[in-house]
């Protein structure tokens, strides 16, 4: 009587555990499915990476208008999803970016998200402060000329780092030399705004920015017979703009 009382409980326990493995079960397989999150067909972009022809057949400001529009979707949270993995295949064979950016290295400045942009759409430089040296200018030209891009955007942001630590005049390692590229753009600032010239103050960092972005501009076209000739000859165009990483906006100077 007493080993049948035990078998009894036994099977109630061994009942009980295996109910409430079964509604564990369920729940983990609710949870998973909420956050699977499905995606129209008509939502994934699809379209083919550039090809020479298409490339070839954009003007300069094609290419803005399109790097605008972007942007605009961008901050309109109107993104997208893109087919990367065919993307990737596709690209394999060849590149023709439409466009060149040289952008700040802030990690929150993610560039192509920025422009709405997928891979095989643009080239991107990235250096801290977007300043112009040998290197950059290579790469520049080696987008425009040889691979067919057809405008150089130099991009700036808020609060950029490089920018305060220039106008602290910073000196640390090869940083030192890396700020004494933007110095002449705090130098340009300081002539003209009204008001504390220190890092602290959000409007002269901004100004200090904007003048660092006109000047890199005029480096490009300066140290870069190559890239000077295409723009005035209407092959590129080159411009400016500045990130603002509140609302996502690029305002193009």
């Amino acid at each position: 009587m007493k080993r049948n009382k035990l078998f009894w409980i036994f099977s109630l326990v061994l009942l009980l555990l295996s109910s409430c493995k079964e509604k564990a079960s369920t729940e983990t397989t609710v949870v998973k499915a909420e956050s699977v999150q499905q995606i129209a067909e008509d939502e994934i972009l699809t379209s083919k990476v550039l090809t020479q022809d298409q490339q070839s057949a954009l003007s300069p400001q094609d290419v803005l208008t399109s790097l605008k529009e972007g942007n605009k979707e961008f901050t309109e949270d109107n993104l997208t999803v893109r087919n990367n993995s065919q993307r990737v295949r596709d690209a394999a064979i060849g590149q023709y970016p439409k466009a060149a950016i040289l952008s700040c290295l802030d990690s929150r400045v993610p560039v192509e998200d920025v422009f709405h942009q997928g891979i095989g759409d643009i080239f991107v430089a990235r250096v801290a402060g977007n300043i112009s040296n040998e290197d950059i200018l290579g790469s520049l030209e080696y987008a425009c000329k040889v691979s067919g891009s057809k405008l150089i955007l130099v991009l700036g942001h808020e609060y950029c780092g490089a920018v305060k630590s220039a106008i602290d005049d910073v000196k640390l390692g090869n940083i030192t030399a890396l700020l004494s590229k933007i110095q002449p753009a705090v130098k340009a600032a300081s002539s003209t705004f009204e008001g504390e010239k220190v890092s602290s103050n959000p409007d002269f960092v901004e100004s200090v920015c904007d003048h660092n972005v006109l000047l890199t501009i005029e480096e490009i076209r300066k140290k870069s017979p190559i890239l000077n000739e295409m723009e005035k000859k209407g092959e590129i165009m080159i411009v400016g703009g500045v990130y603002d990483m509140k609302t996502g906006k690029v305002d193009f100077l």
